[in-house]
């Protein structure tokens, strides 16, 4: 009974006066990587753009498909890591009075292993043992340690992800009968979505890595594929939700607005986590080994997906509207005259918002099967993902650290950090309008990915490629300055903005809104069904996989 009315009374004081200072530190460390990486795949990016351009050739030692791999990873695995952890973190200690002592220490030793993968990964992509790109498909082979490294990162996102369940699982227990804060409640979804579909690849490397030690000589290429894909298709959908975190908690604070439906907020959760994982098939939709009914049935989940979007987009433009006619707004549209387009906290995640239009439609196109054979495995699909991650993600988890950085900082967001703010926002914005635009339709016209700058012999086709490879040389240009701006702006405010006081922007519910039901809190149920829906999707296939599987394939390294 003591030990319930002190943990009361810590909550009680860290909300008065702020987060744990140790706390803090955790959020800030993490942070502070997750940029430093930024801008190492970023310069990486760069390189990459202009070689493909063909107005730059690189240098013997670090050839484009190096350059490729380890941009690929710091980027779309790294960097959107870092930030999910140290962003979670902040909130659930804000939210849940501070994090237990226990889970500070998972917190320390998770980014121990995670940096140990990292440099086991960076280390043999750039002695040239492992230019496997970020997919790592089989039958080519990298450095075993390679796969080691890969094996110490997943470790580390398990130790954080323990550490919020861990959290989320005590604070409930010392409040029984309330609702776990919302913001709380979406750490617990990104991270549980993330272990789920993390499993999978975890099973692949584990096969790989006797294979690449050569103890055993051959791999299953389609099975390898299959699990490495339950993973890749669900971290989109992972960083997609820590991003709609954000549109949900913190952006409508910034508008004068309330949060439109918490029952509804919880529900796109639920759904994000048993509805993601099957539908990692529409990535193979071409390969032969899987059968159409197997591919069709993952195609729907996948398209299944759009539900919890549809469900978002309707709760934000509503939002938006009703702030807008509070504060006088007429006519159809009015309101959006009555957004404060002015601030970056807004600006940078609406753009964000407005971007995940076309790139959702483009994700559902490449679900088509009549429509992903004329864009697979050309520029098309690098477009489009650079519209989701590089900027529904990317610009939200930009404008979430002009707030959560001087929350944790004690500092504040001056007028003169918040322009150059809105400069980067559209420095970004424009850059990644060039070169992923460019990338789209030099796709349709037939130019492949992951492949460096070639005209074919002076092909007439290939030919015709260059000025649209040229607009993605300036996009690319565009955005690395815009990845310096965003790195100098991040540590202006953690040592150099004044000191003051920044809230944590937690949204309040309308007055009139309904009471949260139950049921949104009922974990238990809602794992057994995406377990029960995981299996669907995939125990038939994968046992045909190995119980049928053709001859397997030695090792080639093409590089």
């Amino acid at each position: 009974m003591e030990t319930a009315v002190k943990e009361t009374y810590k909550e009680k004081t860290y909300k008065a006066l702020g987060m744990n200072p140790e706390d803090k530190r955790i959020s800030l460390t993490y942070l502070s990587l997750a940029f430093i990486v930024l801008f190492l795949g970023g310069a990486l990016g760069l390189l990459q753009g202009l070689n493909r351009a063909g107005l730059l050739e690189l240098p013997v030692w670090l050839d484009y498909y190096q350059v490729l791999t380890a941009h690929g990873i710091l980027l779309v695995l790294v960097f959107t890591t870092l930030f999910m952890v140290g962003y979670f973190y902040a909130g659930v200690s804000h939210t849940l009075g501070g994090l237990l002592p226990k889970v500070r220490k998972l917190a320390w030793v998770a980014l121990g292993s995670m940096l140990l993968g990292v440099v086991m990964v960076a280390v043999t992509v750039f002695m040239g043992e492992a230019s496997v790109m970020y997919t790592f498909y089989p039958p080519m082979q990298a450095s075993p340690w390679f796969y080691i490294g890969l094996v110490f990162l997943v470790l580390g996102i398990w130790l954080a992800a323990l550490g919020v369940f861990i959290n989320a699982a005590s604070w409930k227990k010392r409040n029984k009968g309330q609702h776990l804060p919302l913001f709380s409640f979406f750490a617990v979804g990104g991270f549980l979505l993330l272990f789920l579909g993390s499993i999978g690849v975890t099973v692949e490397v584990l096969m790989l890595i006797p294979w690449a030690f050569g103890w055993t000589e051959t791999v299953n290429v389609m099975l390898s594929r299959t699990l490495f894909w339950s993973f890749g298709h669900t971290a989109v959908n992972v960083w997609y939700l820590v991003a709609v975190s954000a549109w949900y908690v913190a952006v409508p604070k910034f508008i004068g607005g309330r949060l439109f439906s918490d029952t509804l907020a919880r529900l796109v959760v639920i759904l994000s986590v048993v509805l993601n994982v099957p539908g990692g098939f529409h990535h193979q939709i071409i390969d032969p080994g899987i059968t159409e009914g197997i591919k069709f049935m993952h195609v729907f989940m996948s398209l299944s997906i759009s539900l919890p979007s549809l469900l978002t987009a309707f709760a934000m433009f509503a939002v938006f509207e009703r702030a807008g006619r509070k504060k006088g707004a007429k006519g159809l549209l009015g309101w959006i005259k009555k957004l404060p387009w002015g601030d970056v906290r807004f600006l940078a995640p609406v753009i964000a918002m407005i971007a995940f239009i076309p790139a959702g439609a483009g994700g559902i196109a490449q679900t088509n099967n009549q429509l992903n054979q004329v864009v697979h495995n050309s520029l098309w699909v690098v477009g489009h993902f650079h519209l989701t991650v590089g900027v529904t993600v990317a610009l939200t988890f930009f404008g979430v650290m002009y707030w959560l950085i001087p929350h944790l900082t004690k500092r504040v967001l001056t007028p003169k950090l918040n322009k150059l703010g809105i400069i980067q926002t559209w420095m970004w914005a424009v850059g990644m309008l060039f070169m992923s635009g460019a990338m789209h339709w030099v796709g349709v016209l037939g130019s492949p990915r992951r492949t460096s700058y070639s005209t074919y012999g002076d092909n007439a086709t290939a030919l015709s490629w260059d000025p649209y490879l040229m607009f993605l040389a300036v996009g690319g240009t565009l955005l690395f300055a815009g990845v310096v701006l965003m790195v100098y702006i991040v540590f202006h405010l953690m040592f150099r903005a004044p000191k003051g006081d920044t809230e944590f922007p937690i949204a309040e519910s309308e007055d009139d809104a309904h009471k949260t039901p139950g049921w949104t809190e009922r974990w238990g149920l809602w794992i057994v069904i995406a377990v029960a829906i995981i299996a669907m999707g995939y125990v038939v296939p994968v046992v045909d996989m190995i119980m049928n599987a053709p001859p397997g394939s030695p090792p080639f390294k093409t590089w």
